[in-house]
Parts: structure tokens; C-alpha cells; sequence
């Protein structure tokens, strides 16, 4: 799924927003353990549709705004009928992970240094 194709570009732009803010409310927040965090809200937003039930989604405190946000983004968008699907909000999810796992390498902090220029 390319960014030129993608109908849900939108959902990965509400997820990226509040990682943002997390970024600048925690100065410690590294891509790594955003990218963890991440990996957790995925299955907290599993939990949240009534899946995942035996994974566990906790973090640390620092963590927790992240898989928060993802949760309250998937509890908005999230609709069978007009909507992503849930497979399709994960599918975004994964989309973004990658993307902070790439721009790692670019520094601790190189997705923020990233996504901070394309959004307010």
C-alpha cells in the first residue's frame, strides 16, 4: 500500500498528530520505544473491538498517552460500514510503525524531527 493509493492516508494523519504531541510532552520518548508503544496500541485497540483478549497491551507510564491516543483515534474512525475497518485501522497502524522504525535511523529521535515539519 503505497501513500499514492491509500483511501484511509487521513487515519495515519490522526495518529501521526498525537504523536506529535507525545514527542513534545516527552522529551525522553525515543523512536524505538514509540515504536513499542505502538506495537502495544495495537493490541489495546484489539482489546478495545473485544479481540486480543489474552496479549497484553501494558506499558509504562511515559508509554501510555501513545497507546491512549491510538485507542481514541480507533474508536472514532473505526466503522465497518463507512469507515476503516478494524483490519484496515491496524493495517495504519503498521503503516506508521514502519515509518518511525525507518526514520530511526535517521537519530533517537528522527521520526519526530520528521513528521514535525508536516504537521502544525
Amino acid at each position: 500500500m503505497s501513500f499514492n493509493d491509500d483511501k484511509y492516508l487521513d487515519v495515519c494523519q490522526n495518529i501521526e498528530a498525537g504523536l506529535k504531541i507525545e514527542y513534545e510532552r516527552n522529551g525522553s520518548l525515543t523512536d524505538a520505544r514509540c515504536a513499542y508503544a505502538l506495537e502495544r496500541a495495537k493490541i489495546a485497540v484489539k482489546q478495545r473491538f473485544g479481540f486480543g483478549k489474552n496479549e497484553s497491551s501494558s506499558v509504562s507510564a511515559d508509554l501510555q498517552g501513545v497507546v491512549d491516543w491510538c485507542v481514541s483515534v480507533a474508536h472514532q474512525r473505526v466503522n465497518e460500514t463507512t469507515g476503516p475497518s478494524l483490519k484496515e485501522f491496524l493495517a495504519r497502524l503498521d503503516k506508521v510503525t514502519r515509518s518511525v522504525r525507518r526514520h530511526a535511523h535517521d537519530g533517537s529521535r528522527g521520526y519526530y524531527s520528521f513528521i514535525k515539519e508536516f504537521l502544525p
